[in-house]
């Protein structure tokens, strides 16, 4: 991770999943309240993306590990030579990766038929979440004020989205890719990139709200339409029903 790259391979994965869901689980709330009381089950497609969803950090998570280890100067799965140890930095990055990927796990077997814990998924992440900020609380010693400074915790969709886009920010302040190097011990950086936390913040939470308004107009445009065809076969039963009475009348009459 120690270059642009480096930081933008991270930042895609959260970008990814915190833009997703912001979807997600708009859609879920919008979906449940647009159903009958007492039927608030989740209808298979959810369990299925779920099931997507798990795959995809496993893919992830697998990636990230095999490009920490096996990049041209990365430990190549040696841990310790004959007198010190091997690339720990990429060895921090690949931990981080794996507990994510377990993550995945968790997803996976959420979605199966196994008789596995209640909330197993929401445990996943939380584990991975913690030991991110683990490592990266002891992985940061001896850097100058400035690399030091984005220590971030994080939860879900927006921040999951800050995360991502905050990659990209720290890896174009440490690894410019044109013009000058930052000079990480001037305070005026540091307060400009607190302050640019704050702003990639707002844009995530920006994003969400957008993505929140547009998933509740379409579910509500579509339980409406839903509606009125439910209404309409009602309307059409109803009348071929007093349509069979009728004759039925007609027919007793003669």
């Amino acid at each position: 991770m120690a270059n642009f790259k480096g930081h933008a391979l991270p930042g895609s994965f959260f970008m990814l999943f915190g833009l997703w869901w912001s979807v997600k689980y708009p859609l879920r709330q919008c979906w449940r309240r647009g159903q009958p009381q007492g039927r608030s089950r989740l209808p298979l497609f959810f369990n299925r993306i779920d099931l997507v969803e798990g795959a995809l950090k496993i893919f992830f998570a697998f990636v990230g590990i095999m490009a920490e280890q096996f990049v041209p100067d990365g430990p190549h799965a040696h841990l310790y030579t004959a007198d010190s140890w091997v690339k720990l930095m990429n060895w921090q990055h690949s931990t981080m990766y794996l507990f994510y990927g377990i993550s995945g796990i968790a997803d996976v077997l959420s979605t199966s038929s196994l008789p596995v814990p209640q909330g197993l998924d929401r445990l996943g992440l939380s584990l991975a979440l913690f030991v991110e900020g683990f490592l990266f609380y002891f992985h940061l010693h001896g850097r100058e004020p400035l690399d030091v400074h984005p220590v971030l915790e994080l939860a879900r969709s927006s921040l999951a989205i800050l995360q991502g886009s905050w990659f990209y920010q720290i890896g174009f302040v440490l690894y410019p890719l044109s013009g000058p190097e930052w000079d990480q011990t001037l305070h005026d950086n540091k307060m400009f990139i607190t302050m640019c936390y704050c702003w990639h913040y707002a844009v995530a939470l920006l994003i969400t709200g957008i993505n929140y308004s547009l998933v509740y107009i379409c579910v509500q445009r579509f339980i409406g339409k839903a509606r009125d065809m439910e209404f309409g076969l009602q309307k059409t039963c109803s009348s071929d029903s007093s349509s069979q009475k009728a004759l039925l009348q007609d027919s007793e009459e003669e």
